[in-house]
């Protein structure tokens, strides 16, 4: 094996660290504004549906963008998993609830990972799991209305037509 294969992974995590706002100088941690692609990385129903559940991961999005104790997280994923099962059965459900549960980690480093709204790194470290204090509570309810107004305009645009209930048995 060589040197080089292992060195590189190890270089680009320290440049994406280095690449956060400087830690030398007094960060505000400022919460972004909303924003959601659907089911991340995942389709967003079946082919004759394409949005039939995209709604339940726009709902999804709107938790992991705030971010938060793991329970919540926790609370996050279950209701999508009931969401899709209420939609296309759990065979689906379960699928999305394990790569959902894996994936939104919030150590990785996506943008689609718990707590999407935030920084990656606070103080040095990744962000992780992390009850809001009172003045991150009030940013995320500043943003509030016009993330619910995101969420409107996304089932505007993206309308679950389903036919049928229970498509995937």
């Amino acid at each position: 094996m060589r040197v080089s294969s292992v060195l590189a992974p190890i270089g680009l995590v320290v440049a994406l660290i280095l690449a956060q706002p400087s830690l030398a100088q007094p960060v505000v941690d400022a919460v972004k504004p909303f924003t959601t692609d659907g089911c991340s990385v995942w389709i967003d129903g079946p082919p004759k549906s394409p949005y039939l559940w995209r709604h339940c991961c726009v709902a999804h999005d709107l938790a992991y963008w705030q971010g938060g104790a793991e329970s919540a997280k926790v609370k996050a994923d279950k209701d999508l998993q009931a969401c899709i099962a209420d939609l296309a059965g759990p065979a689906m459900a379960n699928y999305m609830y394990f790569f959902v549960t894996t994936g939104g980690s919030p150590l990785w480093l996506t943008p689609y990972r718990w707590g999407y709204g935030w920084n990656y790194l606070k103080a040095g470290k990744p962000r992780g799991y992390k009850i809001l204090t009172p003045d991150e509570q009030a940013q995320v309810d500043t943003l509030m209305p016009q993330a619910i107004k995101t969420v409107a305009e996304d089932a505007e645009k993206h309308p679950a037509t389903a036919t049928s209930l229970r498509i995937f048995k």
